[in-house]
């Protein structure tokens, strides 16, 4: 089975409750590194942090989104994720979709070690077969030892990232998505998580990229999407010209 992500005219739109006229007044001044702001009947306001976007994407594809803060790429890969459901058009993919972001999220700091490994692995579409096979490999990169039998309420947060890039990182992707880059945790671990990184890149089907570090587009992709405003305004092959415009953006 092909990897491909596909959209269709894709809009989301928030609606901002509690947001009167000076508020409003203030927010528009942004409107340069946000998504629109509009005003519907009855004073509700709402920001369209994605209009009209119309993207295809298949396997072998390595597509940076580029753009100032604000211009939707976060939107659009928690779009592609399945975490935003569009409030217009359609989104279909086809592929195991490993989203490397959110990584603290569906944590019980209550729980242990071990039993967040499994919590994660099933959030991430894994089955607890699989979650069972990687454990090994998924202690053995995290380091921590006899502490996975300890609730994660105690780890530091260099610890309970380790763990939860070796949960999010276990498995090879069909579809890669990346908002930026790993910023957080020691050098060590730094090398050793780029390293990880690179090698899930290397493995999987299509792979999509949040950023805007020019280095990274040209040693990662093959295809860029310029946002601005909640709005792919240009798309294509890598080339010189289409980068200069993207880090402009």
């Amino acid at each position: 089975m092909s990897a491909e992500i596909r959209l269709e005219d894709v809009s989301v739109r928030f609606q901002i409750f509690g947001l009167h006229g000076r508020s409003l007044k203030k927010t528009a001044l942004n409107l340069s590194t946000g998504g629109r702001i509009g005003r519907e009947p009855g004073a509700r306001v709402h920001i369209d942090a994605l209009a009209g976007v119309n993207l295809h994407l298949q396997e072998g594809d390595r597509v940076a989104l580029v753009g100032h803060n604000g211009a939707g790429k976060s939107t659009l890969l928690r779009t592609m994720a399945g975490i935003y459901e569009p409030t217009g058009g359609r989104v279909h993919v086809r592929g195991r979709v490993s989203p490397m972001f959110d990584l603290m999220v569906g944590i019980n700091p209550e729980a242990t070690g071990r039993e967040n490994v499994r919590l994660r692995g099933l959030l991430l579409g894994m089955s607890a077969a699989e979650v069972d096979a990687y454990a090994g490999e998924i202690s053995a990169f995290s380091g921590l030892g006899s502490y996975l039998d300890l609730p994660v309420k105690i780890y530091s947060s260099g610890m309970l990232l380790r763990l939860m890039f070796a949960v999010t990182t276990a498995i090879s992707p069909q579809i890669l998505l990346l908002d930026e880059w790993i910023t957080a945790g020691d050098s060590a671990f730094m090398e050793r998580a780029e390293q990880r990184v690179n090698g899930l890149i290397d493995r999987s089907a299509l792979m999509v990229i949040a950023t805007h570090n020019r280095v990274l587009v040209e040693r990662l992709c093959n295809k860029v999407a310029v946002l601005e405003q909640g709005r792919v305004v240009e798309f294509g092959p890598l080339t010189s010209h289409l980068l200069d415009r993207a880090m402009a953006a």
